[in-house]
């Protein structure tokens, strides 16, 4: 297990920005990139870095957000629709793919920032909107399909592939309901 960051602590070996890891080709079995993606400048950089420093059938997990407030600004550039995040890691074989929080947990998160936008203090805020967590319930009962468009965030698992996904072929990995 390698763990690398830009700040360092206690439980990385080094540390390096994903635009360039620097690993040999080919080197690791997988990669866990969480709650990253969205503070990178060049997210497709960095899914072709990942695919660059798997060993072939390598697995990749991706976490990335969607429809969530922006955080550890002004580090945070970029959101993925369930398909664009799908097409950032169209040289790898789907394995698992699914929304991480649905619409349920959005509008929680989106009440959450409009109190803390109001009062302007975080921990009062939180306090203020945490009877509003009950609305992350919905997100069980709610069809996979539907949760798609007012997803919180997105979650991939693939195998590094020597095919890739074309631009005619994307629509049709749709996974939502249409």
């Amino acid at each position: 297990l390698i763990a690398c960051d830009i700040y360092p602590n206690k439980n990385i070996q080094f540390i390096a920005d994903c635009h360039n890891i620097p690993l040999k080709d080919s080197s690791v079995d997988g990669v866990i990139v969480q709650a990253v993606l969205e503070h990178v400048l060049d997210p497709k950089t960095v899914a072709a870095e990942i695919f660059r420093v798997l060993k072939k059938d390598g697995l990749v997990y991706a976490e990335t957000p969607f429809l969530q407030e922006s955080h550890e600004e002004p580090y945070d550039f970029t959101r993925f629709t369930e398909l664009g995040h799908r097409w950032l890691f169209r040289n790898f074989e789907e394995i698992y793919r699914k929304v991480n929080g649905g619409p349920g947990l959005t509008l929680f998160w989106s009440i959450r920032s409009l109190i803390r936008a109001i009062i302007g203090n975080k921990f009062i805020s939180n306090l203020i909107s945490s009877p509003f967590t009950i609305l992350s319930l919905f997100d069980y009962i709610i069809p996979e399909k539907r949760k798609i468009k007012g997803a919180n965030g997105l979650i991939f698992i693939g195998k590094k592939s020597n095919k890739s996904i074309t631009n005619k072929e994307i629509i049709d990995h749709y996974i939502g309901a249409k």
